[in-house]
């Protein structure tokens, strides 16, 4: 056997075992962003926005697609989720306090409205997520408005 053979078995080996290694999903319910969903006063046609393009990456509730449970790319994607979530996370709302929700709030609408998210390396894989131009009008709206309420309480 050719050594190229050889460090393909092992290499096809290696792979193989990887698959019993499963990094920790993320499997939480859809219900822990009900308190951020009602705060934020979402409507119906942003929530499933929200739901398309912003939940897996950051909230408690991720859908994983078929491939998800393939090593090496469900470790990506763990680490995918938990840096999404670092950032951002409307499971977590409830713990921000209201000078951060009026940030992040700001860091929303900007994102969407300069087109950086969702990640391009999740709407390759996530058509539906890829967000036409009135639903990132309506997110912008929808984050400015919410942005404003807080910044009233604020400096009150």
């Amino acid at each position: 056997m050719s050594i190229l053979k050889k460090v393909g078995v092992v290499a096809l080996g290696g792979v193989l075992i990887a698959q019993f290694f499963q990094p920790e999903q993320n499997l939480g319910e859809y219900e822990s962003v009900k308190v951020f969903l009602a705060e934020t006063k979402t409507s119906a046609e942003v929530e499933t926005i929200l739901k398309k393009a912003c939940f897996d990456c950051h909230s408690a509730k991720t859908n994983y697609p078929w491939y998800g449970k393939i090593t090496p790319i469900n470790y990506w994607m763990a680490h995918h989720v938990e840096e999404g979530r670092e950032h951002l996370d409307f499971s977590n709302w409830s713990n921000y306090s209201l000078k951060k929700k009026e940030h992040k709030m700001d860091e929303v609408h900007e994102e969407v409205e300069e087109k950086h998210m969702p990640l391009k390396s999740y709407t390759i894989t996530h058509g539906d997520a890829k967000l036409t131009e009135e639903e990132i009008k309506t997110l912008v709206n929808w984050g400015k408005t919410v942005q404003g309420e807080y910044k009233m309480i604020l400096e009150k």
